[in-house]
């Protein structure tokens, strides 16, 4: 089942020359981990912004094109409506943050809906409890981890209930340990939740190990679509040429004089193929 339907689209920011997106056709399965891949400037961003309605309901553009997401058509739609089914995770969490705790965090966005306050308060506990965050409830958003701040982020964004999750390079601005939770609670939503997520990230070796599928990105076009085993392997002698680098593993086993029936994304992988 396809939950998200893109169709030649064209994104133009009012006053730039070029396109930020131009003519990207896409289609997303329920339930998948698909991964944003490209260099600064590439367009991933901007496909983020336009699958939640940021752009062009808050974000100024010219939008050409077909998309649509769980049967909606982000443009034409609230923002906040769309928040109901798209949750968005950015790459600055603590700039997410406005409430004195993390209570009152997670249950902003149910209250600017109007929810019923027994509700809310059973959408916090569960969000909280997915993201690993229980008893965190009277706690200062600005006074914990900056993992733990995206992971508050994820459990705002879940607390309305979505079927998909976009993350925009979620752990840019996070050290190891931060990456490490926040990675964690991705793999969990989408492998034991059944959440569609669509991340756009740099840390090649944990998009091989959890994606489904890679888009590659090029100045705002589609270069490629397909698995990580299928795609990273070949793109070994085109690293600089498309601004994203392969797995460690990758690049060294494609330098090794070895034969090997197919060449690892993943440590697990190598690790299997050596020693066969």
């Amino acid at each position: 089942m396809s939950v998200v339907k893109i169709e030649n689209l064209t994104v133009q920011y009012l006053g730039e020359e070029t396109n930020a997106l131009d003519g990207v056709s896409l289609e997303i399965q329920k339930g998948e981990f698909v991964a944003l891949l490209g260099a600064h400037g590439a367009g991933k961003t901007t496909l983020c912004l336009s699958l939640n309605g940021i752009v062009p309901n808050m974000i100024s553009a010219d939008m050409y094109g077909a998309i649509e997401v769980l049967g909606e058509v982000p443009p034409k739609i609230p923002v906040r409506q769309l928040a109901t089914k798209v949750g968005s995770i950015f790459d600055n969490p603590e700039f997410q943050m406005s409430q004195l705790t993390v209570f009152e965090e997670v249950a902003l966005g149910l209250q600017n809906l109007g929810v019923e306050k027994t509700t809310i308060e059973k959408n916090i506990s569960e969000s909280l409890k997915l993201v690993g965050l229980e008893g965190f409830e009277d706690r200062s958003p600005f006074e914990i981890s900056g993992g733990q701040q995206q992971r508050l982020a994820m459990a705002s964004a879940l607390a309305m209930k979505p079927e998909i999750l976009i993350l925009d390079e979620p752990t840019s601005n996070l050290d190891p340990i931060g990456k490490e939770e926040v990675f964690s609670v991705t793999r969990s939503l989408n492998q034991e939740e059944g959440l569609t997520v669509i991340i756009a990230e740099h840390e090649v070796e944990v998009i091989a190990e959890f994606a489904d599928t890679l888009v590659l990105l090029d100045e705002g076009r589609i270069n490629e679509v397909g698995t990580p085993q299928d795609i990273f392997p070949r793109f070994v002698d085109h690293q600089e040429d498309i601004g994203v680098r392969v797995p460690q593993v990758t690049d060294l086993a494609s330098r090794k004089t070895q034969n090997f029936n197919s060449i690892p994304v993943t440590l697990d992988e190598s690790v299997e193929m050596y020693k066969k």
